[in-house]
């Protein structure tokens, strides 16, 4: 069949095989040989964005061993697979041509029978793990223990927040109201996004004794510049973000033993199917990223991945950390230079002139990227199997 990209409002329901492939293995062949670096690795949320990124500059930078987990909608022979689906074919059939061990566990990743699952195979295949990246991104989580079935809400907290926002799909640049949540809202935002999950991961490989030594452990979250912060932390996702500072405390007391090391990175901006719709981010992000290109400094979800684990993860000097122990690597986004030019442009654009003063047809690009759609190289009209056989 011939695949084509089937956007419906912030989601696209197609994935191309073929530019899904050639999507990960561009960014594979930009990974530099990392010394030292993890050597046996699990990541949660393996198949996209910085957990993809992660996977692929543990495997392909550090040689490391990998054990990925997702969750993710398989092909049948008239319909694609998510792109998740074909971004962990990719890349395991990229790890085999290197000699590397590269498993793919598919399932919720909330459940303590995934989390069973892939413990035991850490123990058998790996024996102990020295990186664990969290990368988890999910709306809803069903608790374990409870059985209850938590949502999250993206909403401020106290009063009705008034924005600009952008339309990425038409361009329009048009003002938007967000109510403000509830506190059952809040609650069940912290149970999906905060750290409650990370712990019960630590939990159970602690318990199968597969932290290795010296293990290090990251979870990654976006805190973003003032004119993002009354959706991004003074609002419900802010609180989930204060329990992930929170666990992460915990854990690094439970790993002082092991002279293991716990942190919250904060990263910098980048395209996902979630942030496209979050009012205010489109804009803002097609702002930074124009801006942020202007002045030599933007990086896409793999080059900013790769300087983590040079600089903060794995570099001869101590990572960056702020006032709550988080490592900084938002440091080029929020440059005064880059945030003055965001500001000046932001009460100025408008849908007439967003194509001059933003990037609108690079996060257009960024987004259907991650579908496979707009690779170069890849023939679009070409027919292909969604099952890859």
């Amino acid at each position: 069949m011939v695949v084509k990209p089937r956007v419906r409002g912030f989601i696209c329901t197609t994935a191309h095989p073929t530019g899904c492939a050639a999507n990960v293995r561009e960014q594979i062949g930009r990974v530099a040989p990392l010394a030292p670096g993890p050597k046996k690795a699990l990541v949660v949320g393996a198949s996209a964005g910085y957990g993809l990124a992660s996977r692929i500059v543990a495997a392909f930078g550090g040689g490391a061993a990998t054990l990925g987990v997702s969750l993710e909608k398989a092909p049948t022979p008239t319909r694609t697979a998510s792109a998740g689906w074909y971004n962990n074919a990719a890349f395991e059939a990229a790890a085999a041509e290197r000699g590397l061990y590269a498993r793919t566990l598919d399932g919720d990743a909330f459940a303590d029978d995934t989390k069973a699952q892939v413990v035991a195979e850490v123990k058998a295949a790996l024996g102990q793990i020295d990186l664990f990246v969290y990368s988890l991104a999910a709306p809803v989580r069903r608790h374990p223990r409870t059985g209850v079935t938590h949502r999250s809400a993206i909403k401020p907290l106290g009063e009705t927040f008034h924005v600009k926002t952008l339309n990425q799909a038409t361009g329009v640049v048009h003002e938007a109201a967000l109510e403000p949540a509830t506190e059952a809202e809040v609650a069940d935002t912290v149970a999906v996004m905060g750290g409650e999950d990370w712990e019960f991961w630590v939990d159970a490989l602690m318990a199968a004794d597969a932290l290795a030594p010296g293990c290090k452990l990251a979870t990654y979250t976006y805190i973003g510049s003032e004119l993002t912060w009354p959706i991004y932390w003074q609002a419900t996702l802010g609180k989930a973000k204060e329990d992930l500072d929170r666990a992460a405390a915990a854990i690094r007391e439970r790993l002082a033993p092991l002279g293991g090391e716990a942190r919250v990175a904060v990263l910098k901006a980048v395209v996902t199917q979630a942030s496209s719709a979050i009012p205010v981010v489109p804009l803002y992000f097609s702002l930074l990223f124009r801006v942020m290109k202007e002045q030599g400094t933007h990086e896409d979800c793999l080059a900013h991945i790769d300087r983590l684990f040079r600089t903060g993860l794995y570099g001869a000097e101590a990572p960056q950390l702020d006032a709550s122990g988080r490592i900084r690597m938002d440091d080029l986004e929020l440059a005064e230079a880059v945030q003055a030019e965001v500001k000046r442009r932001w009460p100025l654009v408008a849908t007439e002139n967003v194509a001059e003063l933003a990037d609108l047809e690079g996060i257009r690009e960024d987004f259907l990227r991650l579908f496979g759609f707009g690779v170069a190289g890849v023939n679009y009209e070409a027919s292909v199997s969604p099952t890859l056989t």
